[in-house]
């Protein structure tokens, strides 16, 4: 009887064998994350002449995104509420919140949850901060006395890709590999 058990294939490495949920969005792999991070490319969206993004994912139908943020300048950043909850990972440089006393540093992970309102500060000695974000719902910016003076969201990210990468020449293609 052992034998018998012995002879049988592992069901564990045989692939999953019914189709997906219908409907269901396409897998999205970007390569080189942390190469591609590094590389100072006209792919990066630019914000502000100091301040880019580059799209990883943008989640229309889920209402978020992932991105990596790059700032090349010290000081404030933005003042902004979250309306979800955001994950970050700190590639390179480091930043903190006037708000708190911690500082995020290459390597670190934070956690921020819906309704935090902070100030980003990138310190004077940090020449370049890129950080890994995935942002659900939106940011407000707000002034000192928390009164709105902008938005942010997966919407309006979307349309700052489109209209940079149109300029660049690039396809709509380049841009809907990565929308889900």
């Amino acid at each position: 009887m052992q034998d018998a058990v012995q002879n049988q294939p592992d069901t564990r490495a045989i692939p999953y064998q019914l189709p997906q949920v219908p409907y269901m969005s396409a897998d999205l792999v970007v390569g080189n994350v942390l190469d591609l991070a590094l590389q100072d490319d006209e792919k990066w969206v630019p914000v502000t002449d100091a301040v880019s993004f580059k799209p990883l994912l943008l989640s229309t139908t889920g209402g978020y995104y992932v991105n990596l943020l790059r700032v090349r300048r010290s000081g404030v950043l933005s003042r902004h509420r979250h309306t979800g909850a955001v994950h970050a990972l700190v590639l390179k440089g480091r930043w903190y919140y006037l708000e708190h006393d911690w500082v995020a540093e290459q390597g670190a992970f934070a956690f921020e949850p819906p309704g935090e309102t902070h100030t980003l500060y990138v310190p004077e000695d940090v020449q370049e901060m890129i950080t890994w974000f995935h942002v659900q719902g939106g940011y407000t910016y707000v002034d000192p006395q928390g009164r709105a003076v902008g938005y942010e969201d997966v919407f309006t990210k979307l349309q700052a890709a489109r209209q940079h990468y149109r300029g660049l020449g690039l396809p709509d293609s380049y841009l809907e590999q990565f929308i889900r």
